[in-house]
């Protein structure tokens, strides 16, 4: 576990408001976004791919969801109209495979903390996102208490060991929210806002776009990291 990271605490207000989360956004259409969901699901069948980091590299339709006109305008109103793409990862889950992802926080890693004033993370669902196939699980308002604690999941899974908080068994929490998105539908969280999901129980494919969106100076470093900021708007990059 990497302890230097995790002492660093912010406490503050959320940009995104005393639940720390909104939802029900719209990325695409969702005939659209269901068209392209085919296509990823086609691309990826054959090796069973669970995780494509840095999407918006990778794929013209995700370099494109990420500048979403609705989704950019709401994330402008939450961190500055300064805004870029520090990180995406394309999260598939597979009929039958078993896919968890345990409690954690997206502004924090071994490597760099996000100021959680200056920065935003999206969650973009590209198939149906439901409570049998993995949707996320949110816990509102709990980004009020700072990074916490965290070390790496004990899995074996293709995908790697996910971060999770220290502490938190894997399961849903009594206070904990459903957040069941259309193909299409976003929400955006407050970078500290505690949430997990599911592996997917259903016969169909789960897929979800995960976003972090950085303002000028959101990033601090625990190791000399200096990650490669994709710019959308603004002219301080």
């Amino acid at each position: 576990m990497s302890r230097d990271a995790a002492t660093i605490r912010y406490a503050g207000p959320s940009p995104l408001g005393e639940t720390g989360y909104r939802t029900g956004l719209e990325w695409n259409t969702n005939s659209r976004t269901r068209a392209r969901a085919a296509e990823i699901i086609a691309q990826y069948r054959a090796d069973q791919t669970e995780v494509v980091r840095d999407a918006h590299l990778r794929s013209e339709w995700a370099a494109h969801a990420v500048r979403s006109p609705e989704l950019l305008d709401r994330v402008q109103h939450a961190i500055g109209a300064s805004v870029a793409v520090e990180n995406t990862f394309l999260m598939i889950k597979w009929p039958g495979r078993d896919f968890p992802v345990p409690w954690h926080q997206d502004g924090v890693n071994p490597r760099m903390q996000l100021d959680p004033e200056r920065s935003v993370a999206a969650w973009l669902a590209v198939t149906d996102a439901t409570t049998v196939n993995g949707c996320l699980q949110v816990i509102p308002g709990s980004h009020a208490a700072g990074y916490l604690d965290y070390g790496r999941e004990e899995s074996g899974a293709r995908r790697g060991k996910a971060l999770g908080v220290q502490g938190m068994y894997n399961a849903p929490h009594d206070r904990g929210v459903w957040l069941p998105l259309n193909a299409g539908q976003a929400c955006l969280m407050d970078v500290r806002l505690l949430h997990r999901s599911d592996s997917n129980t259903t016969a169909g494919v789960r897929i979800g776009l995960n976003i972090r969106y950085v303002a000028p100076g959101a990033i601090r470093s625990s190791d000399g990291h200096s990650p490669s900021l994709y710019p959308l708007s603004g002219s301080d990059w």
